[in-house]
């Protein structure tokens, strides 16, 4: 019985809307990656199941810096459970510039080139990683989520499949000082 409800919630929440870059834009920011992103940003953020239950929580200190054609970004991860972890992306702007900016990406782990949009609010960034996890690493998708709300706060939210199957979200709020 307890196999018969957890294919259910897992069928269910393929069912569970996503957003779009087509999305009415609901705040008066357009999302600028590179000069959000130039220097110091703090965030909060935590991982929870497909059945949303939390399972890790971490704050983050991103340092980036843009030279005019590449944005670094140097993610150090605190986690709660005492672990540490350090990401660095190379994000390089790749469509004309418009008001919908193209991007791709590179960084540690990622299989192959990330690739991103922003339109609007909105910045949507997908790729495949090899993600450590307390017990190995583990293979994912991500399809990742920020929306700068204004006043120095973006929100970010990051669907994470493996083998098509949802497994989890994670959610992050992003502040610079």
């Amino acid at each position: 019985m307890r196999y018969f409800w957890m294919a259910g919630a897992v069928a269910l929440s393929a069912c569970v809307g996503k957003p779009g870059l087509d999305d009415p834009k609901l705040s008066q920011a357009d999302f600028d990656l590179e000069e959000y992103f130039d220097g110091r940003v703090t965030a909060k953020g935590q991982f929870q199941d497909v059945f949303g239950t939390v399972r890790r929580r971490f704050d983050v200190v991103i340092n980036g810096s843009w030279d005019g054609e590449t944005l670094t970004l140097v993610e150090d991860f605190a986690y709660a459970d005492g672990s540490t972890e350090q990401r660095v992306w190379r994000l390089r702007k790749t469509g004309p510039v418009t008001a919908d900016q193209t991007w791709t990406g590179f960084a540690d782990g990622v299989i192959g080139t990330a690739q991103g949009q922003e339109k609007g609010d909105t910045f949507n960034w997908t790729y495949k990683i090899d993600l450590p996890v307390p017990d190995g690493t583990l293979r994912v998708n991500f399809d990742d989520w920020m929306w700068d709300l204004g006043g120095g706060t973006v929100l970010n939210r990051a669907y994470m499949k493996k083998a098509g199957i949802d497994i989890g979200e994670v959610i992050i709020t992003f502040e610079r000082p």
